[in-house]
């Protein structure tokens, strides 16, 4: 994916998890925050889970990789927290959240000499109250859900939720997914909000049809977005590719290809979360003056 980024001139965030960064389990153990987040349900707790399962090395730390965003031009590292915390969850804290930017920041400037400017939140677990905390530990902009109700307290899900979420996958059964920079929201004291728009779902080995009509449904986003001069903030989780690797990376490269044709046709480009939040903040900064 880096090297198809690099070579189309594409700026893509990457929000890793700050646990990743650490090269064995003992660097890891040595960042990890004291005060960890105490779920009322322990196994949301990837402390937890380590102690209970134990930790295997070739597949829970990745610095390398890590340095390979780094070192990939137009690539932002950003952070999806240091150990995937969840912000709605019953019995964890505001100040074990905290403890945990604190730790990825830490680790990030520490081992490779950055600052992480963008947060994903986990589960897409976005807790209003927290943002003045992320703005006071370093980060200027985050990722928001979409706009309609199924994708609203996602940490209370239900079949109805899933249903239209999936439905919207491959045709239109709520808001326009695209949108103005009108709509990206700043409070004082808190960070840029940058909402989502779709997210680019697994390729399905047994349905060719519907990855035809999913796949549409991104490109035809992407060239209403393009022609509008909106925003449209694609995603996806990387080992989503692992189940298919060989299709979802000729998807993938269908959708540069896409994407060229409309930088071509219409001027479209790519931003960065950290990229789009210096352009925003620029033009709040000229409204206020």
């Amino acid at each position: 994916m880096l090297e198809k980024f690099a070579d189309a001139e594409l700026e893509v965030t990457w929000a890793t998890v700050g646990m990743l960064f650490a090269e064995n389990e003992e660097e890891w153990r040595e960042y990890s925050p004291e005060f960890q987040p105490s779920y009322r349900n322990r196994e949301l707790s990837a402390y937890h889970w380590a102690r209970k399962y134990g930790i295997k090395p070739e597949v829970h730390f990745a610095p390398e990789l890590v340095q390979e965003i780094l070192d990939t031009p137009g690539q932002e590292l950003g952070s999806h927290s240091f150990a995937h915390y969840y912000t709605l969850m019953r019995g964890q804290s505001p100040e074990q959240f905290r403890q945990d930017l604190q730790a990825t920041q830490r680790i990030a400037n520490e081992k490779f000499g950055v600052s992480l400017e963008s947060l994903v939140f986990p589960r897409n677990h976005m807790n209003e109250l927290y943002l003045k905390i992320c703005t006071e530990e370093g980060y200027n902009q985050v990722r928001g859900n979409p706009r309609n109700w199924y994708w609203q307290e996602t940490q209370h899900e239900s079949l109805g939720k899933k249903l239209f979420r999936s439905a919207d996958c491959f045709f239109q059964v709520g808001e326009k997914t695209t949108y103005s920079k009108e709509v990206i929201m700043k409070y004082p004291d808190e960070p840029m909000i940058i909402p989502a728009s779709r997210i680019l779902r697994p390729y399905s080995v047994s349905n060719p049809i519907l990855n035809s009509q999913r796949l549409k449904r991104v490109k035809s986003e992407m060239e209403m977005a393009a022609k509008k001069g909106e925003i449209y903030h694609l995603w996806w989780h990387p080992h989503n590719f692992g189940s298919a690797p060989k299709e979802s990376m000729k998807e993938l490269d269908e959708i540069i290809q896409h994407f060229a044709k409309l930088r071509s046709d219409y001027g479209f480009r790519t931003l960065s979360m950290r990229s789009l939040g210096k352009l925003m903040e620029e033009r709040f900064l000229q409204n206020v003056g």
